[in-house]
């Protein structure tokens, strides 16, 4: 006789959970992510919507077959991964990779407790869109970003760094004060400051009279 699949993100919360549950239902675990951007390459679509190539991770891949093996004898399911933008898109992965047959139900709880679990089981919702659209954005950003920067980073700090949306907004912000400190060094220049002409007879003839002078910085004699 066929049960209730229930599908949560830690092995631990499975085991608890399914101490609530009891024997009628079969309670797994998805251990986090199964699918991702690949490793190598861009694997964003710049000039299709920002399509992201998401493939199964080789973990994701074995947790999907288990998963598959399980689903056999499932009357419904019950995707129970957390309720944020990442437990979003865990559901809309493991919906999209393991295609029941059978009702698919998005099931969410707030406290790991018998009466919480039991009113997620009777109260189940749809998979939220948005939720999983902002999860995509992120790994998006990351991979944008982190794709372009994090080789700059191996050169210059240190091999096997990484950088993404977060990493790559702080470096603008220190390039950006770095560039106003230098300019905060540079005295200005008074408009009764008398500069010299360049002679017009310099070559190229085409060239017109410029004028031109040496700014001083306060801490050292500016380079020029």
């Amino acid at each position: 006789m066929g049960k209730p699949l229930v599908i949560v993100e830690s092995p631990a919360k499975a085991k608890t959970i399914s101490q609530f549950l009891g024997s009628e239902y079969i309670v797994r675990a998805s251990v986090g992510h199964i699918a991702d951007l690949p490793s190598k390459g861009m694997a964003v679509d710049v000039d299709n919507h920002f399509k992201a190539a998401y493939e199964l991770t080789e973990r994701g891949k074995q947790i999907v077959k288990d998963l598959k093996a399980d689903l056999k004898n499932a009357t419904v399911v019950y995707l129970a991964t957390d309720e944020d933008r990442e437990g979003e898109a865990i559901s809309a992965h493991l919906e999209e990779y393991l295609k029941p047959k059978v009702e698919c139900h998005r099931m969410v709880f707030h406290e790991i407790t018998r009466s919480a679990i039991e009113h997620a089981v009777a109260h189940p919702r749809k998979i939220d869109r948005h939720l999983v659209d902002a999860a995509e954005t992120r790994r998006v950003l990351d991979r944008l970003y982190g794709y372009e920067l994090s080789p700059v980073l191996w050169r210059r700090v240190n091999r096997g760094l990484s950088a993404g949306r977060v990493q790559a907004r702080r470096c603008a912000s220190l390039w950006n004060v770095n560039a106003n400190v230098l300019r905060s060094t540079l005295l200005p220049i008074s408009t009764s400051t008398r500069l010299p002409t360049l002679p017009r007879s310099s070559p190229p003839d085409s060239l017109r009279s410029t004028r031109c002078a040496l700014q001083q910085v306060k801490t050292s004699t500016a380079m020029v």
